[in-house]
């Protein structure tokens, strides 16, 4: 099967957790909205699933199936495709870690859109200011901590074991989207967080990843959810 994969174009936004999974596991899928006129098609292959509509990208269409929500998407292909473990406490951990880095990336969207996602960044500066704060100094530990205490527990990969999971590769991605975003906070929070650093070098120097990182499917950070303001950042 070939995964037909909708996501805006021209940035990666949550569909990055999605490619990343597709990538890793060498899946062949097409990045539709990428194709000539994509966006306009995917705005017409949304309206083509009246009884299973997707409410927003990204979501993945496999023969039947219409998925959509990352983590929903990323618990489909965890299970068909061994990117989760076999057992339903373990597929189940690694959905309940996929939706706490859900957490994080509203979050880190919010800080600088906090009043409404439908404003430029500009007519909401100074909440961002208020906002960004608040995220740097209070929940970028909280939930780094947490993540790091997960690997001190199970040791390189969040659910145990030797291999990694799909929840892994969405904390890479979470990870080196906050050191865009947030370089000057990161380079204090990365020494208090060693275990998470150490993912994100891990899952950066996967081989089956390389020639991803390498080409032009991967798109560059930008004007999608991790965005970088320097008023926003502070170590």
């Amino acid at each position: 099967m070939v995964y037909d994969l909708w996501y805006w174009t021209g940035i990666p936004g949550r569909g990055e957790f999605v490619r990343l999974a597709l990538e890793a596991a060498g899946l062949p899928y097409r990045d539709r909205a990428r194709e000539p006129n994509g966006e306009e098609a995917m705005l017409r292959d949304m309206r083509a699933h009246p009884l299973c509509p997707p409410f927003a990208p990204p979501y993945l269409v496999a023969g039947e199936l219409v998925i959509a929500q990352t983590a929903n998407i990323l618990l489909y292909l965890g299970e068909k495709h061994g990117l989760a473990p076999d057992d339903v406490a373990g597929r189940l951990w690694v959905n309940q870690l996929q939706l706490t880095i859900a957490d994080v990336v509203t979050e880190a969207h919010d800080s600088h859109h906090p009043v409404a996602a439908g404003l430029y960044y500009d007519e909401q500066q100074q909440e961002a200011r208020r906002r960004a704060d608040d995220f740097r100094n209070s929940r970028m530990p909280k939930f780094l901590g947490y993540f790091d205490a997960v690997l001190a527990a199970r040791g390189d990969w969040l659910a145990g074991g030797v291999r990694w999971s799909y929840a892994d590769l969405s904390l890479f991605h979470l990870v080196d989207g906050l050191l865009y975003a947030f370089p000057k906070r990161m380079e204090t929070l990365v020494r208090q967080y060693p275990r998470v650093t150490e993912l994100h070098a891990r899952v950066a120097g996967l081989p089956e990843l390389q020639d991803y990182f390498k080409s032009d499917r991967r798109l560059p950070y930008g004007d999608g959810i991790f965005r970088h303001y320097r008023e926003l950042d502070s170590a």
